[in-house]
């Protein structure tokens, strides 16, 4: 049984529904699968291969489907490459390395690598923002342009804010549906495919428990890639008015967003990032 799963039946159905998903994925698409030291790295590839090369990177408890929405979009301009995080729901080794460490930016190098790429741009999300970001400190000039939504790493954590959705979690699939709910600040009818599935996934899945660093103002000051940065003013997990302060101060090239009565899913920012990312302004391989 993997052990970032709570039983092998669990495993099971979650990576059946996200095979689902990717049945759906709706774009001409590869499936390209990366070894690293970390283990096997799962790839969802779409877009012209000679276009500027564009890294996706999803949050925890989550895997490529996150992009569902956008890739159309974002495939028209770019080699999209949808990287499933090891150690997370999705198709890559249940490995979860050390996140104070720099094994994130070596598992990174390493899948950057078998993949082919030199200089890309980025886009985070959450853990996968964090993920981003601290790869851009650590291997400066390898991304051309980041894009962090509602990412970890700048703004403290707020786990008190958390505790009133956490504490519906031990009532069934209603308890883990509402504490989605609140955690991602998404409500009403059309959200809730979205919330039926987190819901899903947090009853199968076990969520990493280690806690995720915060860069220190001088790292952020050597990020000189353009930043593109969107937070939600109703986000429980991080401070988000932190975030947004810091990197307006920190970021020598810093577009900032902060989205009123929005939560900690970010959604509906396909056309706002494609023209951050915008072929011009991009550099290719």
């Amino acid at each position: 049984m993997n052990s970032i799963y709570k039983s092998a039946t669990a495993a099971e159905q979650v990576l059946q529904r996200y095979r689902e998903h990717l049945a759906t994925w709706p774009v001409p698409s590869e499936h390209v699968r990366i070894p690293t030291d970390a283990g096997e790295t799962f790839v969802v590839a779409s877009g012209p291969k000679d276009a500027p090369p564009l890294v996706l990177l999803h949050g925890a408890g989550a895997n490529t489907s996150t992009w569902l929405g956008d890739i159309a979009s974002w495939a028209g301009s770019f080699r999209t490459y949808a990287v499933d995080l090891v150690g997370e729901p999705g198709l890559s080794a249940p490995a979860r390395p050390r996140l104070d460490t720099d094994e994130p930016a070596r598992w990174l190098d390493q899948v950057l690598d078998g993949l082919g790429i030199t200089t890309c741009a980025m886009v985070g999300m959450s853990l996968g923002g964090w993920s981003a970001l601290d790869y851009v400190i650590r291997r400066p000039g390898r991304v051309t342009r980041l894009v962090l939504l509602c990412p970890g790493g700048i703004g403290r954590a707020t786990p008190l804010r958390m505790l009133p959705a956490m504490a519906t979690l031990p009532l069934g699939r209603w308890g883990r549906r509402r504490a989605v709910a609140r955690v991602t600040g998404l409500t009403g009818p059309e959200v809730a495919p979205v919330l039926d599935d987190v819901a899903q996934m947090f009853g199968a899945f076990r969520p990493r428990t280690e806690k995720l660093p915060v860069f220190p103002d001088d790292a952020l000051g050597t990020v000189t890639a353009p930043v593109l940065v969107v937070v939600g003013t109703r986000d429980v997990m991080f401070d988000s008015g932190e975030t947004a302060e810091r990197a307006r101060r920190s970021f020598p090239d810093a577009d900032v967003q902060v989205l009123p009565d929005t939560g900690h899913a970010i959604l509906g920012q396909t056309d706002r990032i494609l023209t951050f990312l915008s072929p011009s302004r991009t550099d290719t391989r």
